[in-house]
């Protein structure tokens, strides 16, 4: 968010999984085999935590009514005291990256803080059956985040904290707009919060905002660039494709356009310096190896393993547009509108409209209420041009700030941030945890 681009910079799959060293179960152990609804308790190697434990916690697929059935959703528990804080992980996509013995969040190495990483429902090892796509929604993942804080808060007796990256983060404004009560601290990463499907606001955030006038002037004719070129580049990206075993919802022509159009919005969100563009005289090899550098066509792909957030994005999450002006006399696309249903859903999932209720629910909580929540964003990330920050005016609050890294992109965080900002938020983040 995407939210999902943020996955190709972590792309890695950890293929086998290390066992603890320790064979008898441990007195934690015991108590997380104790708890109503979890099963499958297996010990994980850890370089960060005194005990680490994948497991299934039963959730209901439809939180309405037990009648829909249950699933079980992947977690992921890293303990270092029962009484230290807890880290609750609003993760908006998959868990697998936890299974690494060094996985640790920045919140629980700032506050040597217990970690529960919580895999989104529909992802990965977390995806009811049958698959139901009617149940895939914010409220339901919600409730699935709320049963896990009261199961495990009767063994994590300390503050608790919810953070998120992303979508991710996205979930943990959600969370606490929803469940208030749940945590007693909220951090939100690089979290949007669109207002449609296609938002609006990226697209002249692109144009008219982001960086200085001649980065932006440099991606505008790099842009022209590989449409002009596209005839010569067709070939290597056709191979490319075969190669890779992408297939498409849309003719190959018209995806080529696609990725010249997303390559303003990766380029930027990832913070590739401008000044890797290739030069207008650079030969046609080269300008081909940037775009798939930059804006690969895996992103529109399928087999999709993203598809549970599209259709998310397309229901209730929104999502950003694309400006075809700069290119349109070169381009086989003559207009982009409705793009994310044609090239990244089926047929049989298109037919959900999208409903701003999520939205309009998120903003008035936010405007109407003080928590203790600290959202971080980075300036030349797109995303940002629909993140809180554009709006979300805590002057008159005593507890919620917005944070936003000079120059940083997607992979802004705390301790990415200059270091009177990260004293600021720190201390901010210390006073409240000891309350």
């Amino acid at each position: 968010m995407i939210m999902k681009k943020l996955f190709s910079m972590i792309a890695f799959v950890l293929t086998t999984v290390g066992l603890s060293a320790q064979i008898d179960s441990t007195a934690f152990m015991k108590q997380l085999c104790s708890v109503e609804g979890i099963s499958d308790v297996k010990p994980l190697e850890t370089t960060c935590f005194k005990e680490k434990y994948v497991m299934k916690i039963e959730q209901q697929i439809d939180w309405q009514t037990r009648a829909k059935g249950t699933f079980g959703e992947r977690i992921i528990i890293g303990m270092r005291g029962e009484d230290k804080p807890t880290v609750l992980v609003t993760e908006g996509y998959f868990a697998n990256y936890g299974l690494n013995p060094n996985y640790e969040e920045e919140l629980s190495r700032m506050f040597d803080a217990n970690v529960i990483l919580c895999e989104y429902r529909y992802f990965a090892e977390s995806v009811p059956q049958p698959t139901d796509w009617d149940y895939m929604t914010v409220d339901n993942s919600l409730a699935d985040y709320h049963h896990v804080r009261q199961s495990l808060g009767t063994i994590f007796k300390g503050k608790w904290i919810s953070t998120g990256i992303s979508k991710g983060g996205q979930t943990t404004m959600f969370y606490r707009a929803t469940y208030p009560d749940d945590v007693d601290v909220s951090v939100s990463y690089v979290a949007p919060l669109n207002r449609s499907v296609e938002d609006g606001r990226h697209e002249k955030f692109l144009a008219k905002q982001v960086g200085t006038k001649q980065e932006r002037k440099a991606i505008k004719v790099a842009m022209q660039e590989l449409m002009r070129r596209k005839a010569d580049i067709m070939p290597m990206f056709r191979n490319y494709c075969e190669e890779h075993g992408y297939k498409f919802y849309l003719p190959e022509e018209d995806i080529y356009d696609y990725c010249v159009l997303e390559y303003p919005f990766a380029l930027w969100q990832w913070g590739t310096p401008v000044s890797t563009i290739p030069s207008k005289d650079a030969d046609t090899k080269t300008w081909f190896d940037n775009l798939m550098k930059v804006a690969s066509p895996d992103y529109f792909a399928y087999p999709n393993e993203f598809m549970p957030f599209d259709v998310q994005a397309s229901r209730e999450l929104g999502y950003y547009g694309y400006d075809l002006k700069p290119i349109k006399k070169w381009a086989s696309v003559k207009d982009t509108k409705g793009y994310l249903k044609a090239i990244m859903l089926p047929d049989s999932l298109r037919g959900y409209d999208f409903d701003s209720t999520l939205y309009d629910r998120t903003v008035k909580y936010l405007r109407e209420n003080d928590p203790t929540h600290i959202f971080i964003y980075g300036e030349i990330d797109p995303w940002s041009a629909s993140g809180v920050c554009t709006w979300l005016d805590c002057k008159k609050k005593d507890n919620m700030r917005v944070y936003v890294q000079p120059r940083g992109s997607h992979k802004a965080r705390i301790n990415t941030m200059p270091e009177e900002v990260k004293r600021e938020i720190v201390d901010r983040l210390t006073k409240w945890l000891m309350e």
